[in-house]
């Protein structure tokens, strides 16, 4: 047990040096990658909290990986169109994209909300061993094993919901597929299945964008030039990711 909480220590801790690197990436202005790996080490800190909510050395920091979750997801959906509009041509939208992907990555270094993940960070080393002492972790194996099982038994309910929400699936999928990442030894689903996770997430994460970018367009005449092939595109990723999702039915059984 005790090599077990330590290991989980030194992952937290190591994503708090890359939230660091990535905070100087993000004030430096000039790396077009920051804020999205930024994101993924939030993905990963919460995937690794998740299963251990409701411990008091671990909601706390949870809480401050979500607000900062939620303050840079806007800007990176926004990221993403900007590609976008490069790939489709249109230079001067991708510019002005572009000068607010600078002033919103500098906006994020200097945040109150990153600020405060960091402090928490810092605590966080004495918060967890403390638990440990106190005897809170114990029987922490057990803990994740069946808060993995849940939530791949939500997984499998939604998949055959005959009026499944690709919004939820995804969220699902994710959780799944990043809890497996955060835990091999205490999560169930195979290499191949996971592989199968990662199509449907990305499949999803298609559609999602289109979906976006079609409700941007709506009211953006500038936008607007772009419905026709956002329409087609959305099409086709609406049916990619429904044949990804088929393909999870007999990775993720319902429990009888």
């Amino acid at each position: 047990m005790k090599g077990f909480v330590e290991r989980i220590l030194a992952r937290v801790l190591a994503l708090q040096v890359r939230l660091y690197a990535c905070q100087a990436r993000l004030a430096g202005a000039t790396d077009a990658e920051a804020l999205h790996d930024l994101r993924i080490a939030l993905r990963q800190l919460r995937s690794l909290l998740r299963p251990l909510r409701g411990l008091p050395a671990v909601d706390a920091l949870a809480q401050g990986a979500a607000v900062l979750g939620r303050l840079t997801g806007p800007l990176r959906d926004r990221e993403v169109l900007a590609a976008e509009l490069r790939r489709l041509g249109l230079s001067d939208l991708a510019q002005a994209a572009e000068a607010q992907r600078v002033a919103g990555h500098a906006a994020v270094a200097a945040s109150r909300e990153l600020a405060d993940l960091l402090l928490l960070f810092d605590a966080w080393p004495a918060s967890w061993r403390r638990a440990a002492a106190e005897g809170q972790l114990r029987g922490l194996g057990k803990r994740i094993r069946r808060r993995l099982r849940r939530q791949q038994r939500q997984l499998a309910d939604a998949l055959r919901d005959p009026a499944h929400d690709r919004h939820r699936l995804r969220l699902l999928i994710k959780r799944v597929r990043y809890a497996a990442e955060a835990y091999p030894r205490h999560s169930g689903p195979s290499e191949a299945a996971q592989g199968r996770l990662k199509r449907a997430q990305g499949e999803l994460g298609d559609w999602h964008d289109r979906l976006q970018w079609l409700a941007q367009s709506a009211s953006s005449e500038a936008l607007r030039p772009c419905r026709a092939a956002w329409l087609q595109a959305q099409a086709e990723a609406e049916r990619r990711a429904d044949e990804a999702l088929l393909a999870l039915h007999g990775d993720f059984l319902l429990e009888k």
